[in-house]
């Protein structure tokens, strides 16, 4: 999140892709939901235009092995990511 915060990198999330990694870490019940909640709008208030919004009518369009992505690679496109940065073990992608 620090990189995030400086001109190296710009990351971008939607709603959607927050939902997974607060779902994914509530699942391993070492933090609480008011804590993850937290973190999220700490997250959308410091990273300058982080949130993607307007990608969903993208979804159906795309066709992926695991149709639950779509989102992701929608929002990717959306904001003309030029990567999908996914760490799998909690579902958590940043579009780069």
């Amino acid at each position: 999140m620090r990189l995030a915060m400086t001109d190296l990198f710009r990351a971008h999330w939607t709603d959607a892709i927050h939902d997974e990694w607060i779902t994914a870490l509530l699942r391993q019940q070492k933090h609480s939901p008011e804590a993850l909640q937290r973190v999220r709008e700490l997250m959308d208030a410091h990273v300058r235009d982080a949130k993607v919004v307007g990608y969903e009518a993208l979804i159906d369009s795309l066709d992926l092995p695991d149709l639950n992505d779509r989102h992701v690679l929608a929002a990717a496109i959306r904001c003309n990511a030029y990567a999908i940065v996914i760490f799998s073990f909690n579902r958590f992608a940043l579009l780069v």
